[in-house]
């Protein structure tokens, strides 16, 4: 529970605050003064960058800043989940689901599928998606559970607009899909940098070099690592992510399409040009889930966010019988996931030995 102490504190970024959050968004330079980089691109000086950084995070605008990695690139399973649950048991069902340390984002939403989590499971595990998915059934009591795994990726980029200078239904120009990794498993050098980069970087001047130190490495050597993994898009990026919310970012739209076989690609490569749009994705389709197309759209109003997704409607022309928007009305669980943690496997021991099993 957080105490009064730990609460965050208010702050309302000004205008160089949100340069600043435009810029650690975009990316972090992979250097040994990484903080003099983003000075530069803002236009203010380095110690003025760590002191608002540090308000920030404070303030839980900036949830931290680290190397985004691509769960898949690095060999684990992951799919989206949609479950339904009657209303009195929702909250009680989600600490059981959020015990699981491969969940990162579960949400409240808008539906008869009112709960909205995304499910990991590390290489090697002794039970699969489906098996995990099994047992976090029995255990809450869905009434119904749909795996939806990513199919087709048109876009992932979560960067918030906090100037404004971009409106609701800006564009940007058409690029390819994003590579997920080069094809090769993590190597043991790898996995030792990713326990490394998956912290939060702290806000000193060379903060690499602190990381390399308590790690045993080369400073040089690490951000060359680092480098690599990037480009081999095993890592997406390293920058900043920030709590949309106390962003100002209060309205979060899924919007999900009905759209014949035969558009899907051609439906998603234009509806990921929005920069509204953070992901663009094909999933699966059921009986009772006919959409098979996913838009993910964050806008300071649910009215700014219903503005993107009419354009997007107008963009491929769809009415309003062919999509739906599900709107996030309760976070139950936001952290970045944890990598090669031990959290996975005591979690399976539990499972497979019938125990009650962990909240959150």
């Amino acid at each position: 529970m957080t105490t009064a102490a730990a609460r965050p504190t208010h702050h309302r970024p000004d205008e160089v605050d949100k340069r600043l959050l435009n810029a650690v968004q975009a990316g972090i330079p992979l250097t040994r003064r990484p903080y003099l980089g983003i000075a530069e691109a803002v236009g203010i000086d380095e110690d003025e960058v760590l002191r608002r950084m540090g308000v920030l995070k404070d303030a839980a605008i900036i949830r931290q800043v680290s190397a985004i990695f691509d769960t898949r690139a690095l060999g684990y399973e992951s799919t989206l989940v949609a479950a339904a649950y009657p209303d009195d048991r929702l909250f009680e069902a989600a600490t059981v689901v959020n015990g699981h340390p491969g969940v990162s984002h579960n949400y409240r939403r808008t539906h008869r599928f009112n709960m909205w989590f995304t499910l990991a499971v590390e290489p090697g595990a002794r039970m699969s998606l489906e098996d995990t998915l099994d047992v976090l059934t029995r255990e809450t009591g869905a009434l119904s559970m749909r795996i939806l795994p990513t199919l087709t990726l048109y876009k992932i980029n979560v960067q918030l607009d906090m100037t404004g200078a971009s409106g609701t239904t800006a564009r940007a120009e058409p690029v390819a899909p994003p590579r997920r990794g080069d094809g090769h498993p993590p190597s043991d050098e790898d996995r030792a940098a990713i326990l490394i980069l998956q912290e939060d970087l702290p806000l000193v001047r060379e903060p690499f070099d602190l990381w390399a130190q308590a790690a045993g490495w080369d400073v040089d050597h690490l951000l060359a690592k680092a480098a690599e993994m990037k480009e081999r898009t095993v890592m997406r990026r390293f920058a900043g992510v920030l709590n949309h919310r106390r962003a100002g970012f209060g309205a979060n739209g899924m919007a999900v399409w009905k759209v014949p076989t035969d558009r899907i690609d051609d439906f998603g490569s234009r509806m990921a040009t929005f920069t509204s749009v953070s992901h663009c994705y094909r999933r699966p389709t059921y009986d009772d889930w006919p959409y098979s197309l996913f838009t993910m759209v964050h806008a300071r109003s649910r009215d700014a966010c219903d503005e993107t997704i009419a354009a997007l409607a107008g963009e491929v022309g769809l009415g309003p019988d062919d999509y739906s928007v599900l709107y996030s009305t309760f976070e139950f669980k936001k952290i970045r996931l944890r990598y090669y943690s031990p959290e996975y496997r005591a979690w399976e021991d539990i499972a497979r030995a019938g125990s009650s099993l962990p909240t959150a």
